[in-house]
């Protein structure tokens, strides 16, 4: 059996202020991009990704100030600057199929869309920009370090863009910086304290893409609870996980394989040994792809490495398109800020396991998995 390493102190700023957070389920399925994109090596049976987009509605009670976390992909995608639009009708980003915007999905529950302050890009991908658009003037779109000077401006005025000049035209753009007044250390990660009052924080999340950012919510204080939006710091939690703080262990429960039916029939750890890497149970599934889409390969790796420190009870760590959620946590118009009384932590931590089914040479039915993800990696 081995120990795992004790979780470092993140040192987040002490605060008795929260806010409400709610996951946001934007309609989107994609398949069919291969995960070598992403991370490798590739393990049999998850070649393909199959997953959904989420973003997140941050609620300040007390300021009553609201924000929106990244946005998904707009319904009326043809819109979309020609650079993404001959990717999709190629065929070299997949399938994905979108109902809703997530101004309509917000409306939808209840919460009116224009008492918004900010809608927060994690970056400027074709799958998490949305269509700003839709939003009234006065809400502010926010993105990360280097936007404007590497990236902007947007189509048609760059005929290479990937977004549009008008997701951001009328409103301010508002490119947030992690020194000067409001600058913390959360772990080895640079933040801001939005709000100034320790309920929320901006993070830089560098790698996958230029001014890639992520949210720290805190959700509960007396016990502290806080809600991770890692964006596309990773597109597997096989990048993840295991680390030196979660070891592979020994008998994984709930079970990931029938974790809806039969939880707590425990699944031998022993049944993953054959497909880590070196055999090592503290170093995850997958490393990140050096021939794939992300910006900077090694900034990637360093994030995921410092991500490892804050995956943690008390932490529920959110990447975009992480399938596992599905059947598990509460999503919007619910909140998410009792996931640590409902264990949420706990019954997610080894769920993605139940993609390297195949690989391991479990023969039985798989529970959770979504119709895409069978269609493209065991059809």
């Amino acid at each position: 059996m081995i120990n795992p390493f004790i979780f470092p102190n993140l040192g987040i700023p002490a605060s008795c202020n929260t806010v409400s957070v709610s996951i946001i389920d934007t309609t989107l399925a994609i398949a069919g991009i291969p995960g070598s994109a992403f991370y490798l090596p590739e393990i049999q049976g998850n070649k393909y990704i199959a997953a959904p987009s989420w973003s997140f509605l941050i609620q300040h009670p007390k300021l009553e100030r609201n924000l929106v976390f990244d946005l998904g992909v707009r319904p009326d995608y043809e819109n979309l600057p020609p650079a993404i639009l001959d990717q999709i009708k190629s065929g070299n980003s997949g399938e994905f199929s979108v109902e809703k915007g997530v101004r309509e999905i917000l409306e939808d529950g209840g919460f009116n869309a224009s008492n918004l302050e900010a809608a927060i890009w994690s970056h400027w991908h074709f799958d998490h920009v949305g269509d700003p658009s839709t939003f009234d003037p006065h809400t502010a779109l926010i993105v990360g370090p280097g936007f404007k000077e590497k990236i902007a401006p947007g189509y048609p005025a760059n005929p290479n863009s990937t977004f549009l000049e008008a997701d951001y035209a009328g409103r301010e753009l508002r490119e947030i910086s992690f020194e000067g007044e409001g600058a913390v250390k959360i772990g080895q990660f640079r933040a801001l304290d939005y709000f100034g009052d320790g309920s929320y924080f901006l993070v830089d999340m560098p790698g996958h893409a230029v001014g890639h950012i992520g949210g720290l919510a805190r959700v509960t204080s007396n016990p502290d609870s806080f809600i991770f939006m890692g964006g596309d710091s990773c597109h597997h939690l096989g990048e993840l996980r295991p680390s030196r703080y979660h070891p592979l262990p020994q008998n994984i429960s709930p079970n990931p394989f029938t974790s809806f039916t039969a939880p707590k029939t425990p699944c031998p750890g022993a049944l993953f040994q054959k497909i880590l890497r070196d055999g090592n149970r503290t170093q995850p599934f997958y490393g990140v792809s050096d021939v794939g889409v992300h910006y900077d390969v090694k900034a990637t790796a360093d994030t995921i490495e410092k991500l490892q420190a804050a995956d943690r009870d008390n932490i529920l760590v959110v990447v975009a398109h992480d399938q596992t959620l599905t059947g598990v946590v509460d999503f919007y118009p619910k909140t998410a800020n009792r996931f640590l009384e409902k264990g949420w932590t706990k019954k997610l931590r080894w769920l993605f396991l139940r993609d390297f089914a195949n690989a391991t040479g479990y023969e039985g039915v798989v529970e959770g998995r979504s119709p895409l993800f069978e269609k493209w990696n065991n059809s």
